[in-house]
């Protein structure tokens, strides 16, 4: 059976290259037709892809599930806030999702959801195991921001699953994608000449590449794999290590008002930092990909390290980087 896929947020880095990369799959891999819809228009070339400027938040979403026969969603537009869009983001985050599940309702033809979650749903705190697997709730540190999004998004999935049983629903909790050309807020600190880090601590850290990203969701998609998978390269990155590779000077803040001055520290430097980041960079996040493995059948391509040093081989590095600088 050939599918029409409807992605949201295709105005994003990452989301305009799945969706491409599916149109560009075609009826090789079942795929009819993708349709990509975001509120502005995709800097991307998108393909193959149909484009519809329309907001999830509306109504119209459910208009674009019917006219185009849509019987898949790719649910992509689940953000951290961007500088300035704090509050537009939680709206689009929650309320976007909330009025994307009712289309998916209201429709008989929906008959699977992909979602693309986030690590974050497990928080940050120093309560956490040594890793979460799937089965693991949140010790901590997702009350406010981006993982208090992620973790009201994942609800409402499941309350759609429970309406709706017939539909298959994959969740996958990615870490983040560490990628030049992929805009994430690991991507975008770690592209500062200094790193801003808290005093005494130093973080494990997991990125997944994108290869890896793109894989598991088009899989997702053309394969049935109903269930939730964590999605991360293997083995950690500590904050440590990766600014001596990077030969950035990593500048220790005094953990209490951490988010602030650290934001301070980067806004000097013409960036910005997620204001929720500032638990990943005290607590670090390790998670346990055995489901995604066995269970959904996906083998991970690039371990976290190897992620790491092919994005460091891609960017400038900093000025205390020697020849063969690596821990």
């Amino acid at each position: 059976m050939s599918r029409v896929v409807l992605v949201t947020g295709v105005a994003g880095s990452f989301a305009s290259k799945f969706a491409r990369r599916l149109a560009d799959l075609g009826e090789d891999a079942g795929i009819e037709r993708v349709v990509g819809i975001d509120t502005i228009l995709p800097d991307a070339d998108l393909g193959g892809v149909k484009f519809v400027r329309a907001d999830i938040r509306t109504p119209v979403v459910g208009k674009v599930i019917a006219v185009d026969d849509v019987d898949t969603v790719v649910h992509l537009d689940v953000n951290p806030p961007q500088r300035g869009r704090g509050g537009g983001a939680k709206e689009l985050n929650v309320i976007g999702t909330m009025q994307l599940l009712a289309a998916c309702q209201r429709s008989t033809r929906v008959n699977k959801l992909v979602l693309g979650s986030s690590t974050a749903v497990y928080g940050s705190s120093p309560r956490d195991p040594a890793m979460f697997t799937e089965s693991l709730l949140a010790r901590n540190g997702v009350r406010t921001g981006f993982p208090k999004d992620i973790v009201e998004v994942e609800s409402y999935v499941r309350g759609f699953s429970r309406r709706r049983p017939e539909v298959i629903i994959t969740t996958i909790r990615a870490a983040q994608v560490l990628h030049p050309d992929v805009n994430t807020p690991l991507r975008n600190y770690f592209s500062n000449p200094v790193l801003p880090s808290v005093l005494g601590f130093d973080p494990r850290l997991q990125f997944l590449s994108l290869q890896d990203a793109l894989e598991i969701l088009t899989q997702a998609v053309v394969h049935d794999r109903p269930g939730t998978f964590n999605a991360a390269g293997e083995g950690v990155v500590l904050l440590s290590q990766a600014a001596r590779r990077m030969g950035k000077p990593l500048v220790p803040l005094p953990p209490i008002g951490f988010a602030m001055a650290a934001r301070r520290v980067i806004r000097a430097m013409g960036s910005d930092i997620p204001p929720d980041l500032h638990r990943l960079l005290t607590f670090g996040r390790v998670v346990d990909t055995a489901a995604l493995r066995d269970i959904f059948g996906y083998e991970l391509a690039r371990t976290s390290e190897e992620t790491f040093d092919d994005f460091r081989s891609s960017v400038r590095p900093g000025f205390l980087a020697t020849v063969g600088g690596r821990s």
